[in-house]
């Protein structure tokens, strides 16, 4: 069985990468995907306030974050489902993709690799982040490919 990871975010190409692979894959029966959505750092103004917090400032903090989390699973949920479908069309099991919203992350790349690593997966495909005509990827792309060593990165235009 092949393991592949799709690195998820909200732009084009990363669909694109979803597609690509529904259509190379989708009917291999050989294939499972994990869908996979990085969150960036946490907003400085969730942990930045010129001083030590308070046992109860702690808790209040948490619970504003904790929101702002949910609004952010909120919102790639339906990226998901969107990719979910299109593997599917083209004939992948549902019981062969999995989701997976990662939202402790310091640095995107890193947390792509580690999942990488983690769900034993032989390639990861991501779309192409940089727009540029005098740049072929962006700063994640390129971490994951000088990085990814012992894993098949595939970038989707």
């Amino acid at each position: 069985m092949t393991k592949m990871l799709i690195a998820l975010d909200d732009s084009p190409n990363a669909m694109q990468a979803v597609e690509y692979v529904a259509r190379h894959f989708g009917r291999s029966g050989d294939v499972e995907v994990s869908l996979v959505h990085v969150l960036p750092n946490l907003p400085a103004i969730f942990w930045d306030e010129g001083h030590i917090l308070s046992d109860g400032e702690k808790q209040d903090r948490k619970k504003v974050v904790d929101k702002w989390l949910e609004a952010q699973k909120a919102k790639i949920e339906p990226l998901f489902r969107k990719a979910m479908a299109v593997l599917t069309a083209k004939g992948m099991p549902s019981a062969a993709v999995r989701t997976k919203f990662v939202s402790d992350s310091t640095d995107v790349a890193d947390s792509i690799l580690e999942e990488a690593r983690d769900s034993s997966c032989q390639a990861i495909v991501v779309g192409r982040s940089h727009h540029s005509p005098k740049h072929v990827v962006g700063t994640v792309t390129g971490r994951v490919v000088t990085q990814g060593a012992g894993v098949v990165v595939t970038i989707v235009d």
